[in-house]
């Protein structure tokens, strides 16, 4: 049993949850559900899901009581008199809406402001937020209602956390920014360190640092993962909109622009000045080169170098990148190299002997 995954509510049933999901009881409803988890960690009393075929073969094996299945999975060795599946549309959308019934076994958060916290007499802090351990809050900052800094959170100058907002252990918050309304943001976030901004010192002495002045806005209902970073414009603001989630370890420079809803993955890159529409979804480490701009609703596939512009909708793949079908093609063709050297290296050893020349030699192609 895996005693660190959340309860459900006292008292729920098979037949509770297929209510809830608008699902079809295949076998006993009024079986008590008490956790969710996985097949292979489930126990009596679990609820799991079963999401494609090749985890329906895993139901015999497993130990949990009820399990979510999509509607044109066949589930062998089910025995209804025992266990329920409960038919779903869609297991993956059902259970996250089940995931919203589960409760932590802490009791309700705090509010105030912890003892250890240093709040600023200037900084307004709603009085239902709460401001945990170690957290600074500094002057003309401000934490609005039911917004919870868990720890070791630093709120700079001027910088606004929404009401509802969570920020997680060692998140810190530039001067100025801005945080929006029902916001995540994992520990070690920081949002709002200057730009990578340098130019060569006209005196020949290193590089000058460009001064940034600008600031960072964060939409509402945004979640950015642990150890991401948000570069403040130069001067402007770098924002991200409404709904957009951005995965772990995501860097996001000076004065780019990204639009709502859209999918950053880990370690994705943009430079300055990017701009993304709506809706677009950016593998996992993809470079976007500065100044460029990807059209709304594009996909940009893991480990892409994008060095210019994408249209709308296209799917681009590849460094550098290209339109997803052209890229798939050249890597075919790639891959088929060594094979047409070889025939080639036959057939020129054909004509040559045909011809009565020596053998090539050999190339020593050592380093």
């Amino acid at each position: 049993m895996n005693g660190t995954m959340p309860a459900l509510p006292a008292g729920l049933t098979v037949a509770d949850v297929a209510h809830a999901s608008k699902g079809r009881v295949v076998g006993r409803g009024d079986l008590a559900l008490t956790r969710l988890d996985t097949l292979e960690h489930a126990d009596t009393g679990t609820l799991t899901f079963i999401r494609s075929r090749g985890y329906a073969h895993m139901w015999p094996g497993s130990r949990a009581s009820a399990a979510l299945v999509t509607a044109d999975i066949e589930v062998p060795g089910h025995d209804p008199d025992r266990r329920a599946l409960i038919v779903v549309d869609d297991a993956d959308l059902a259970m996250l809406a089940l995931l919203g019934l589960t409760q932590r076994a802490e009791s309700s958060p705090p509010t105030g402001v912890h003892s250890s916290a240093v709040v600023d007499p200037g900084a307004q802090v709603d009085p239902t937020a709460w401001v945990g351990p170690l957290c600074v809050v500094e002057r003309g900052a401000a934490v609005g209602p039911g917004a919870r800094l868990v720890s070791g959170v630093r709120v700079g100058k001027g910088a606004r956390v929404g009401s509802g907002s969570l920020l997680h252990h060692g998140v810190t918050v530039y001067e100025r920014c801005v945080i929006g309304a029902s916001c995540v943001l994992h520990a070690g976030v920081v949002i709002g360190a200057d730009g990578f901004g340098y130019r060569p010192d006209p005196a020949g002495k290193g590089v000058v640092k460009v001064p940034h002045i600008g600031n960072v806005e964060v939409g509402d209902h945004v979640e950015i993962g642990a150890n991401a970073c948000i570069d403040r414009a130069k001067f402007g603001t770098t924002s991200i909109g409404a709904g957009t989630k951005i995965d772990n370890l995501v860097q996001i420079a000076h004065n780019c622009t990204v639009g709502r809803s859209c999918l950053i993955c880990g370690q994705a890159a943009l430079a300055g000045s990017v701009t993304l529409g709506d809706g677009v979804v950016i593998g996992g480490q993809v470079g976007i080169a500065d100044n460029v701009t990807i059209g709304a609703g594009a996909r940009l596939g893991a480990q892409s170098g994008v060095m210019a512009d994408v249209e709308p909708g296209q799917t681009v793949l590849g460094t550098p990148a290209r339109p997803g079908r052209e890229a798939l093609r050249n890597w075919a063709a790639i891959s088929r190299i060594a094979d047409s050297l070889q025939i080639l290296r036959e057939a020129v050893a054909r004509v040559r002997r045909d011809a009565g020349l020596a053998p090539d030699k050999p190339q020593d192609t050592r380093p």
